[in-house]
């Protein structure tokens, strides 16, 4: 234990130290005086200035008290709606005022605007000039002589200096409005030119030369100059905290030097302006709370750094502790599990970040919100992964699994009923199986084989005789009108078994069993409080065709990675066949029951939460077969993760404390079972869906998705997810790489099926049993086996096709964002592709034969196979020849 505490103190100290080295600090010139002018918008919060954000005398007042140490005068953009209460209160703190008269097409309301500004300017000494309009023209709101028209109006009755604020090109194309003018108000914003943040200065400095030599006795003031510190990049232009710190004091210490006026904006954040793109509310030099972004001396550091690494280190230990429940964590393991706390404690400490630092309408904090959401059960999801990922790569061997030949206990044989639920089977199959438990090397069992609900004599008469012909070990029971489909078959072989028999074995109809099956199973019952041995299935038909193949290797990885670890915490999956029960710890479980149609799953449980031991062996005693079709394939699996989700609504109350004899690692491994699985499934569906709503609003509404919070997390979850598969099963699973990579596919194939049965569970309480269509007579569907998967699969595809498209600006979180669409494509697009693959000649292995073969002939690897050539006889002939 003192190694493990060790290690996490190791890896504290490095996830310290890496936050360390990766604090950034950038130098820049030192600032010591004071600004000449800032933009000041007198605004709270995400209420729009002509709705219902008013200001008040006191809120400015409070704004102007901090703008002081900063600027010697602020510039207005409007002077009605409570701003034209800024000017007599900035004269209170002796600050300089240029009023605006906010310029659009309501004619009326320019009107209004411009008489105010006069009376601001009439009325107020510590006006210095007057704007009218802010970038008029470049909106098109006014044409050039209209504008030229209400420039001229204002300035006959006022005699403080007149101009209009445009972008430095709008005066640049139009010298008759400069002549208009008593100085150029030019707005030099180097972010909506694309250029980056290294490049802004010197393209500032540059346009203002341009416009002095155009413009020669021309006063020119830059009138607005700025830079975001957050929001979404524009092609090379990237917003940033770091970015905006350096551009602005690089920027005042050059103009300074010689000798521009000109104005930052602007004074403080203005949330509202979420309308002008992802960096509208961020150019303020303080944020919204009034508080200043950046120091304008010294180095430029992030204040709020040490804090955010705090919480990353906090979260990172919290997450870490539950290391040390361990039993015997190994060194190597005990990293990878510190090291994946930490990763996730600084995703934690990102959003909290983020949060702390965006501004947000209903909207945004809502979609923000449910994202989050839904991305902690798949931070949990990428946890567990990673801790099985960490325990067999690195961990201890497992303690409990039953060896592949266990020990006998000499006088030991209990007697064992076996019991097989047939319905609807071939009965060639179900023959090969009744054959097969008659060679079992066990001197005391009997088999009970009950053919329920079949009333065709064709499917039971034959098992009836075959039965009567292996002896009097074999009991045939043909029972009508079953209800509680498999589990009330059950009960009734129950009512016929031995009254001697101890243990239970069942059997699936298509499974044949290795002779060695209980004789190597049973004597683990010879510790009473085992209540239950589960071995693995197999399948024989896995060299089928191409997609069996790939199925059997799916169905592999459960047995062989999955349960060996489960089975490590008691708190393995009963799935019915190959399963041997106590008859004691079933009576005491309550029995079959028939109110879920995994019967067996739940039998399982409630023998686990009644505190029976149960045990896993991975070696194979039995064989049966694969599902027909993969149809079929989806059925079975919608069954058995519809059966789960009933299983969860059964039984979660004996998941609460004291409620059962459940272990906390049990409740723990169920729980972390069911989240990975109908959790994962479903999760991944409705985040796909969510986004596909999403694409519209991001490629048309300039909406993009953070990335460090939302869509990084995503791709970060997928890449666990696919690490987990291939290495556990490289690992684990002994199946070479083609099945590996088949198995990966047809695991991915079920995810709207899971899905699909996880949102029936949630408004049904029970569906049909469906058989799987086994032993090849069922006929292949004339439908698409994946019809909506193809349809959600080509959307994602189309939705990251228009994303990129559409992203015109080169926005980086929206690529990501279309990234991620084709990630969550794979898991339908495997379905499209299995369902492909069944109607395709290359499912046939016969196709791939054949083709291997043809291809060394081409290239001369193999010479083509001649018919032999013997020497040529004289031709013989049955015509006579003629009589001359």
């Amino acid at each position: 234990m003192r190694a493990i505490v060790a290690v996490l103190l190791c890896v504290t100290a490095a996830h310290a130290a890496l936050w360390g080295v990766l604090r950034d600090e950038q130098k820049a010139p030192d600032f010591n005086g004071m600004l000449p002018s800032v933009s000041y918008a007198p605004f709270e919060g995400t209420g729009h200035p002509d709705v219902d954000n008013i200001p008040n005398a006191e809120k400015i007042r409070a704004d102007l008290k901090k703008l002081v140490p900063l600027t010697k005068a602020i510039r207005l953009y409007s002077s009605t709606g409570g701003v034209e209460l800024v000017p007599a209160i900035a004269n209170e703190f002796g600050l300089k005022v240029t009023v605006g008269a906010w310029i659009d097409k309501n004619v009326e309301r320019n009107e209004r605007e411009i008489a105010a500004a006069l009376d601001l300017a009439k009325h107020n000494s510590n006006v210095i000039g007057i704007v009218v309009g802010n970038e008029t023209i470049y909106r098109g709101e006014q044409k050039v002589e209209d504008l030229i028209e209400l420039i001229q109006r204002v300035k006959k009755q006022t005699n403080v200096p007149v101009t209009t604020g445009e972008i430095w090109n709008i005066w640049r194309d139009n010298p008759q409005l400069a002549s208009s003018v008593d100085f150029i108000a030019a707005h030099i914003l180097p972010y909506w030119e694309n250029f980056t943040d290294k490049q802004a200065v010197d393209q500032a400095m540059y346009i203002y030369q341009l416009l002095r030599t155009g413009f020669p006795g021309k006063r020119v003031v830059i009138a607005e100059f700025g830079w975001p510190s957050a929001g979404y990049n524009l092609k090379n232009a990237f917003p940033g905290a770091f970015e905006q710190a350096s551009v602005l004091r690089n920027f005042v210490t050059r103009a300074e030097a010689v000798g521009m006026d000109y104005n930052i904006v602007e004074a403080i954040d203005q949330p509202w302006k979420f309308f002008e793109g992802g960096v509208g509310p961020y150019w303020g030099i303080l944020n919204a709370s009034r508080e200043p972004k950046f120091a304008w001396t010294g180095p430029i550091v992030d204040q709020d750094y040490w804090k955010i690494a705090g919480i990353a280190l906090l979260i990172g230990v919290l997450l870490s502790l539950p290391i040390l429940r361990l039993a015997h964590p190994t060194v190597l393991q005990s990293i990878v599990l510190a090291t994946a706390a930490c990763g996730v404690g600084t995703w934690f400490a990102t959003v909290f970040a983020y949060w702390n630092t965006h501004y947000f309408v209903f909207g945004s904090a809502f979609a923000l919100t449910l994202g989050l959401i839904l991305l902690v059960p798949l931070v949990l999801i990428a946890m567990a992964r990673i801790e099985e990922i960490a325990t067999i790569a690195f961990g201890r061997k497992p303690a409990r699994l039953i060896g592949n030949a266990p020990t006998a206990n000499e006088g030991f044989f209990p007697k064992v009923s076996i019991h097989i639920p047939a319905y609807f089977e071939p009965p060639e199959m179900l023959k090969l199986t009744l054959d097969a438990v008659s060679r079992l090397d066990y001197p005391n069992f009997e088999c009970v084989v009950i053919i329920n609900n079949t009333p065709d004599p064709t499917f039971w008469q034959p098992i009836q005789d075959h039965c009567r012909a292996l002896g009097e070990r074999f009991i045939f029971i043909n029972a009508e009108k079953v209800e509680g489909f498999k589990a009330g078959a059950l009960k009734i072989a129950m009512a016929r078994t031995a009254a001697d028999a101890e243990i239970i074995g069942i059997i699936d109809a298509d499974y044949t069993v290795t002779p060695d099956w209980l004789k190597d199973l049973v004597p683990v019952f010879a510790d009473p409080y085992v209540g239950l041995v589960q071995a693995p299935q197999d399948h024989r038909d896995g060299d089928r065709s191409l997609m069996h193949y790939a199925m059997n290797g799916e169905y592999a990885g459960f047995f062989d990675i999955g349960m060996v670890q489960r089975n490590e915490a008691n708190a393995i999956i009963v799935h019915g066949t190959m399963c041997l029960i106590r008859r004691a710890a079933m009576d005491m479980a309550g029995g079959w029951a028939g109110d879920t149609i995994c019967e067996d799953t739940d039998l399982g449980l409630a023998i686990v939460e009644h505190g029976w031991l149960t045990h896993y062996t991975n070696k194979r005693y039995g064989f049966g077969l694969l599902p027909d079709t993969y149809e079929a394939f989806k059925k079975q699996r919608h069954r058995w993760a519809y059966g789960g989700f009933q299983i969860v609504k059964k039984h979660w109350r004996r998941f609460l404390p004291n409620a059962s004899r459940l272990s906390p690692d049990q409740k723990r491994e169920f729980a972390l079972g069911w989240l990975n699985w109908l959790g994962a499934e479903s999760l991944g569906v409705v985040v796909a869906i969510l986004n596909l709503i999403w694409v519209p609003i991001v490629s048309f509404a300039d909406i993009a998705i953070p990335d460090k919070i939302l869509t990084l997390p995503i791709i970060a979850a997928f890449v666990v997810s696919m690490s987990h598969f291939l290495i556990l099963y490289r690992l684990r699973v002994p199946v070479k790489v083609g099945q590996m990579l088949g198995a990966m596919f047809a695991a991915m194939s079920v995810q709207w099926t899971v899905s699909r049965a996880v949102a029936n569970g949630l408004i049904t309480d029970h569906l049909p049993f469906a058989r799987t269509s086994k032993g090849g007579l069922s006929r292949m569907s004339v439908e698409f086996q994946a019809f909506w998967e193809a349809v959600i699969g080509i959307l994602l595809i189309i939705g990251a096709i228009v994303l990129v498209a559409f992203n015109q600006k080169e926005v980086r979180e929206i690529d990501i964002f279309a990234g991620v669409l084709v990630l969550q494509s794979l898991p339908f697009l495997s379905a499209v592709a299995i369902a492909i693959l069944e109607n395709s000649r290359i499912n046939d292995f016969s196709f791939w034969r054949n083709s291997t073969i043809r291809a060394a002939e081409l290239i001369g690897l193999r010479r083509e196979a001649t018919p032999a050539v013997t020497a040529q006889q004289p031709a013989t002939s049955d015509a006579r020849p003629e009589a001359n």
